[in-house]
């Protein structure tokens, strides 16, 4: 399992087999994982853990995640995306 200490991991584990992932999770990782608090880094490293099919439906919307924080932690990624992308 992967510590919030070891970003380098952190940053590798972010590259996915989809290109749409990797737009999605490397940026966050770079501009916004730091400042998290640690149950929140704790819900990001456990949602890249998840098979990216699952990530992918997850991220696009077609499906949500049972687990309530990883779908809460899908969102926040996403809303922080776009805010960083706005400016």
């Amino acid at each position: 399992m992967l510590t919030s200490t070891d970003k380098p991991r952190l940053i590798w584990a972010c590259r996915r087999g989809m290109l749409e992932l990797d737009v999605i999770l490397a940026p966050f990782v770079e501009h916004e994982y730091d400042a998290l608090d640690e149950p929140q880094q704790a819900t990001f490293r456990r949602l890249l853990e998840c098979d990216d099919p699952d990530l992918f439906a997850w991220f696009m919307g077609h499906e949500r995640s049972k687990d309530a924080a990883l779908q809460a932690m899908v969102g926040y990624i996403l809303e922080r995306n776009q805010v960083r992308n706005q400016r």
